[in-house]
């Protein structure tokens, strides 16, 4: 049954609160818990200080004290009803509220990485908090990991940390096995319950994992606007691959297990140079995180990231955070301003992720800023397009927590070439050229060398400027500029724009105000007409994609006419989706929704071998067939089983899916194929 309830009418949740209250049900009542829940939802919020009230009926009343925001004890979850505590409707109120992590709540000075990972931080995810963000690479080499290996990576799990994987092990297996149709709100608390266990046996990453998993199904079954597939798809798949991996001794330790908080080291004096800066708008958490560049090409973040009450709010919350100042050391300057200046930081302190700490030794006074085309701010720009897709793609590969500040960050130049029908049921979107590492004076013929890049907001929500600046960008075809993007891993190119700014060779196209210094955070601010004027209103023609990428116009088009005109790139490469349609129907369905027909899997099964993708043809029929094996006792009833057998079937084919899509993402940049 699908409960739908606004977040921000309830408070947060601590994960094993949710836990202990379901737990303390009989299981009659835990039958009725979804049915109550979504009776739950429907009933006015009213809130009176820490403190959350829901009239039941007309003689029941339920209360849920929140000091901060956040029910963080069993005992602040409180109802008049006969049955209390163990009632259910204390039960479907946790059901209800947000999750929030442990340590959900940035301090100052520090703030999320957005996430690369769908449904992160800046990208609107479900996830209620702000995560992690990345571990730094060696100094001067943004990316590249220059840490000692961690000497307890060898030490083995102790009984108690193995049962605590096996426990989080299969409860993750049995919510992959019931579908988000079926992982009602008993298998979400078992899920959180052994997700606590593992954070109190050590084990960081994998109750991360677990908890972010429980809010993402959360978000599929409430049909909340930010709820993504492929994100909950990504999360089971990580989960159950570091479960599997502790189990089996598969990785380091130390690296399976994460930490429980970033540690932050002491950097000395540095010369900060503001990049961009961006809205983190999450179900949970709004606020505003700024991106800076120090002498040796490093990237580093400030973000000023609060619980929002009111999700209808939130996004002005976001836009307005751009204007708070920021807190770091005597700095007087808001993150706005901060994208276009720069800081003189003493007694620096940073996170291994990159963010910035706000300490009471920290020093900090405004100094000059540096255009995008000076360094140390240019160099950004020197690297090929597909050596910073390859950077990218790499980083993904580490965990989170480890991977490098921005490194989902492409630092292009770009021509745009207007809007071409792209992606599902054809919806216009804007185009561009990618034009870095070609001539420098934009001409038609370093134009044409490079990929054609579908360029797409950052964020949805209509109350962000991303999508009306897209919207007015798409009105100037043939405009070059400097683009800062998050990179979208897919067939073809895409790229989530975040700023832009005049290229280095052509400034006159963007005639921006002088307190802009030359460059636009597309979140944040508006473009206006006049911004796109320059001294010439018309920009220089372009060369149309051609090659692979290109799609037919109708063959009744004048052929001057199908020349002119952009088309989206196509998607490159083999059909994998055969594959991975089947592994995402899994998670939305279940495993028995696996059981089509055999006409039907001879048709996919040859689909994948005539393309050369036997491997995926014979991992699709192992998850067929571990979907299909139920046993079965005397009296023809299905056995209960652990669902280990098709959990690593379907572990398999994920990840399969998702080594295959890197790699085609990458040929996509590189124009392979």
């Amino acid at each position: 049954m699908s409960v739908t309830a606004r977040t921000s009418d309830w408070p947060g949740v601590r994960p094993e609160v949710v836990a202990e209250v379901v737990a303390g049900l009989s299981a009659r009542l835990q039958k009725r818990l979804d049915a109550a829940a979504a009776k739950l939802a429907e009933r006015p919020v009213a809130r009176e200080g820490d403190e959350w009230r829901v009239e039941v009926d007309e003689e029941t009343v339920l209360v849920l004290h929140a000091p901060g925001g956040v029910v963080a004890r069993e005992v602040d979850v409180r109802c008049g009803c006969l049955l209390a505590p163990a009632c259910v409707h204390r039960a479907a109120a946790v059901t209800l509220c947000p999750l929030a992590e442990a340590g959900a709540e940035p301090e100052a000075g520090s703030g999320p990485g957005p996430e690369p990972e769908p449904g992160s931080g800046t990208g609107g995810g479900a996830d209620g908090a702000p995560g992690a963000v990345a571990a730094e690479g060696r100094e001067g080499a943004p990316g590249t990991p220059g840490e000692p290996a961690d000497q307890s990576a060898a030490v083995p799990l102790t009984a108690a940390e193995l049962a605590a994987v096996h426990h989080l092990h299969g409860a993750a297996a049995a919510v992959l096995a019931a579908g988000v149709s079926g992982a009602g709100a008993v298998s979400q608390a078992e899920l959180l319950r052994a997700a606590h266990r593992a954070r109190l046996a050590g084990l960081y990453r994998p109750a991360a994992a677990a908890v972010t998993v429980a809010t993402r199904i959360r978000a599929a079954r409430s049909g909340a606007p930010d709820h993504r597939l492929v994100d909950l798809v990504a999360g089971l798949r990580e989960l159950l691959g570091l479960t599997t991996a502790l189990a089996t001794g598969a990785a380091p330790v130390a690296e399976l297990r994460g930490t429980a908080r970033q540690a932050y080291r002491e950097e000395g004096g540095l010369r900060l140079h503001g990049l961009f800066a961006e809205p983190v708008l999450t179900a949970t958490h709004a606020g505003a995180v700024s991106w800076a560049v120090d002498a040796t090409g490093r990237l580093s973040s400030i973000a000023e990231v609060m619980p929002h009450d009111d999700a209808a709010a939130a996004a002005r919350q976001a836009v307005g955070a751009g204007n708070r100042t920021l807190r770091l050391g005597d700095a007087a300057l808001s993150h706005r301003e901060f994208s276009r200046a720069g800081l003189a930081v003493q007694g620096a302190t940073r996170s291994t992720g990159g963010r910035l700490g706000a300490g009471a030794s920290v020093r900090a006074v405004r100094a000059a800023g540096a255009a995008w085309t000076a360094d140390p701010v240019a160099r950004l720009w020197s690297q090929p397009a597909a050596a910073q897709v390859a950077r990218a793609l790499a980083a993904q590969e580490l965990p989170y927590e480890s991977r490098p500040a921005g490194s989902d960050l492409l630092f292009l130049d770009v021509t745009l070439l207007g809007t071409a029908p792209a992606g599902p049921g054809g919806t216009p979107q804007l185009l561009a050229r990618c034009t870095t590492g070609g001539p420098a004076d934009g001409s038609a013929q370093g134009a044409a060398g490079g990929p054609v890049i579908v360029l797409r907001p950052a964020h949805e929500h209509p109350d962000l400027p991303f999508r009306a600046n897209l919207a007015l960008l798409a009105t100037a075809p043939g405009l070059r500029l400097r683009v800062i993007g998050r990179l979208e891993r897919a067939d073809r190119p895409e790229l989530h724009l975040l700023a832009v700014g005049a290229p280095p060779d052509d400034p006159g196209p963007l005639t921006l105000p002088a307190d802009r210094a030359g460059r636009v955070n597309l979140g944040l601010e508006r473009l206006q007409t006049a911004d796109l004027a320059g001294p010439a209103t018309a920009w220089p023609a372009t060369a149309p994609p051609t090659g692979p990428g290109r799609t037919d116009r109708p063959a009744d088009q004048p052929a001057d006419e199908r020349a002119d005109q952009p088309t989206a790139p196509a998607p490159y490469g083999p059909p994998v989706h055969v594959l991975g349609r089947r592994v995402e129907q899994a998670v939305t369905t279940g495993r028995h929704a696996l059981a089509p027909s055999e006409a039907s899997a001879a048709a996919d099964r040859a689909l994948l071998r005539a393309a050369g993708l036997a491997t995926a043809a014979e991992l699709l029929d192992g998850l067929r067939a571990a979907a299909a094996n139920r046993r079965r006792d005397v009296f023809g009833r299905v056995v209960t089983d652990d669902h280990e057998a098709f959990a690593t079937a379907w572990l398999a084919a994920a990840s399969y899916t998702e080594e295959l899509a890197t790699a085609l993402c990458a040929a996509a940049w590189s124009g392979e194929g």
